[in-house]
């Protein structure tokens, strides 16, 4: 262990870097940053096992911070083992610089995931813990076994209701690779925390099943002591709460004390506080970017400790290797990225049936061919049919994680997270499932995955107002419209953010879940029908659906018409289009599962599906808007512009106009 006077001067060199970094930019949060100096210093220059030379190790442990206000502590640790320079440090929040105001994932600069709303970094360590447990079991690489997941948490992610359903999964699941510490500093950003929290947070993740440490947050002898004892914690997960305090060792314009006040939490200190506070940190306020030569020691002597950790894991996993050369061979092609080997062909559907069945019966032959696939369900398997995966595999247990299905109780955006950790964690495909409408508690991480360009796979089933029964409150509408959006904005490497997929049928749904385990830059989802749907007409060219939008079999040549559709919708305009026929009428019916995929496509393409001159009649279960980009104002369609209804969804389409009557006679009507 490092001696305690330097281990304190290197939290402070943290605290003055931090400091610092907030006070050029004149933005940022400094106070929180400057708190949790002690616990990051431990934890990177005593316990964490990384290979500098590697950053990719797929045994190393990680760090996920949740806060990510607190970028100037995460970016000043890791400018002290020589991730960031000083110079990079002094570009904080500066356009085209590589320390953005929330941190973004970047694994070869020590970052493992990008901190977006408070909550959802916490809950990626949980799905990153699951991940190793899984890996561990599936290949019996010892390395899974002995990796450790760390994660930071503030005051705000705790109040975030999604940690009441990590906490609950990470202890049910007794997830003892996981280490969490709560920096519990007592003030927030408008408010000191006594004003809006008073419940007992160590009883309630007692409660939950975890390990409980609390220590002063600002020991390096307690952090040490702390987390020693978390390492050795083998039936249940870690929270270590720490009792720091906001802005420790910051000084005001008169140089009283500034630390636990909440104006430190979101702003530059300022003037004579700022230089008054590097003074008392032993900084030089005219040259604060410094690291001090104690300091360099401190994490030369952790590089040199890091060599031997791992040539010694990497020795263990070499043999390990040699004796399961079957397996090596497979989790190198799992942490490759590569697309995984399904035999499409084999898989057969039931003619006319729901398109959520269909994807239970491409999930079986997943859990069969794809054996570094989870999938979960926030407690509705046997409805969104998830269970066509589940029935070849097993639901994880505390224990037991040598099955692939996460059973995540009711609790989509838990749920979504935990997905999005094990993508983070690299070696694992994720997918997940629910009811479409409940998508409006996973919109936060939907988006997380976006940025992050992460492919998970997320199953939404019971796509309309077709639900019937249930009623308005579980009838989508406006949520394709909104996912849709998705499609339309672009990822920082110029891509399309996500690839959303509605299929038309049985057989459009296996061509669409092809697309999305193909789809290796970006999340996939896939919109699935409750009620069953007739098949397109007999020939149809199913491999189409890989451009996104493609001409229907039985289309006519030269038509008066195009009808367009995504899912279900798209039987009917068939259903329709016979009804024209007889009255002379062509018809061109396109399919467009993927309007963003079909928009990549060349122009010379798009125009030779949907001609830019032709009638258009778009026929939508959502918000007309969903098909405006590609009807335009040449033409006309028929959707839905109000919450559904509580019917049989039979009437339903009756009532609202969903039938092959209403599309002839709404085609006959734009036609005249």
């Amino acid at each position: 262990m490092n001696n305690i006077q330097v281990m304190n001067r290197a939290a402070d060199n943290i605290r003055i870097l931090a400091a610092s970094m907030v006070e050029k930019a004149k933005s940022g949060h400094p106070g929180g940053a400057m708190g949790g100096a002690d616990f990051i210093n431990v934890l990177y220059s005593e316990f964490l096992q990384y290979d500098p030379q590697n950053p990719k190790w797929v045994g190393r442990d990680r760090f996920f911070l949740d806060p990510g206000h607190m970028a100037p502590m995460l970016y000043s640790q890791l400018a002290l083992i020589e991730k960031f320079t000083i110079d990079e440090l002094k570009q904080l929040r500066q356009w085209g610089s590589p320390t953005p105001g929330h941190p973004e994932v970047d694994i070869m600069r020590g970052i493992e995931n990008t901190s977006g709303p408070l909550g959802q970094g916490h809950v990626f360590a949980v799905g990153a813990a699951i991940a190793a447990k899984f890996l561990a079991a599936r290949t019996g690489n010892p390395t899974f076994d002995k990796e450790t997941i760390y994660t930071y948490i503030s005051d705000g992610g705790i109040q975030e209701e999604i940690s009441q359903g990590a906490g609950r999964i990470a202890g049910h699941l007794g997830l003892n690779n996981l280490i969490m510490f709560y920096d519990s500093n007592d003030i927030q950003l408008s408010t000191k925390t006594k004003d809006v929290i008073s419940e007992d947070t160590a009883m309630k993740y007692r409660a939950w099943g975890w390990n409980v440490i609390e220590i002063n947050g600002n020991d390096c002898e307690q952090i040490r002591n702390a987390l020693t004892a978390a390492k050795a914690e083998e039936k249940r997960p870690t929270l270590i709460i720490g009792k720091c305090i906001m802005g420790k060792g910051a000084r005001k314009e008169d140089n009283s004390s500034y630390e636990c006040n909440c104006k430190t939490h979101g702003a530059p200190l300022g003037g004579d506080a700022y230089k008054n506070t590097m003074i008392n940190l032993g900084a030089n306020p005219e040259d604060p970017f410094v690291i001090f030569d104690d300091v360099k020691e401190i994490y030369a002597k952790r590089a040199e400790e890091l060599k031997n950790i791992v040539s010694a894991r990497y020795e263990e996993e070499k043999a390990w290797a040699a004796a399961n050369p079957e397996k090596a061979a497979m989790q190198n092609e799992w942490f490759s990225n590569t697309v995984p080997k399904v035999d499409w062909t084999a898989i057969q559907q039931k003619a006319n049936d729901a398109t959520r069945n269909a994807s239970a019966t491409v999930l079986s032959a997943l859990a069969q061919q794809v054996p570094n696939m989870i999938c979960a369900s926030a407690d509705l398997s046997n409805s969104d049919k998830t269970d066509g995966f589940l029935k070849k595999t097993h639901a994880f247990v505390n224990g037991d994680f040598s099955g692939a299905f996460f059973q995540a109780g009711v609790a989509e955006l838990t749920m979504a997270c935990c997905c999005i950790g094990i993508a983070l964690h690299g070696g694992v495909i994720a997918a997940c499932g629910t009811f479409f409408v409940f998508s409006d508690y996973m919109k936060p991480a939907v988006r997380m995955a976006a940025l992050m360009q992460l492919p998970v796979k997320f199953i939404w089933t019971h796509d309309a107002f077709r639900v019937g029964e249930d009623g308005p409150t579980h009838e989508p509408v406006e949520q394709e419209a909104q996912i849709r959006l998705m499609e339309q904005l672009k990822n920082h490497h110029g891509q399309n953010s996500m690839l959303v997929l509605r299929p038309a049928d049985a057989e459009e749904t296996t061509a669409c879940w092809k697309l999305a385990m193909e789809n290796t830059d970006t999340p996939s989802a896939l919109i699935l029908s409750r009620q069953n749907i007739n098949m397109l007409p007999e020939g149809n060219d199913y491999s189409q659906a890989a451009k996104g939008g493609y001409i229907v079999a039985s289309s006519q040549e030269n038509p008066d018409v195009v009808l367009i559709a995504t899912g279900s919708e798209v039987a009917t305009l068939v259903a329709g289009a016979e009804l024209l026929n007889k009255d002379g009428i062509k018809t061109r019916i396109v399919s467009v599962p993927s309007e963003g995929l079909f928009r990549s496509q060349s122009s010379e393409y798009q125009e030779s599906v949907i001609p830019a001159n032709a009638k258009k009649f778009g026929l939508t279960a959502g918000l007309p808007v969903n098909l405006l980009g590609l009807v335009g104002n040449n033409g006309k369609i028929w959707g839905l512009e109000s919450f559904g209804f509580s019917a049989p969804y039979k009437v339903l389409d009756e009532k609202l106009g969903f039938t092959a009557e209403n599309v002839y006679k709404q085609v006959k009507s734009m036609l005249a």
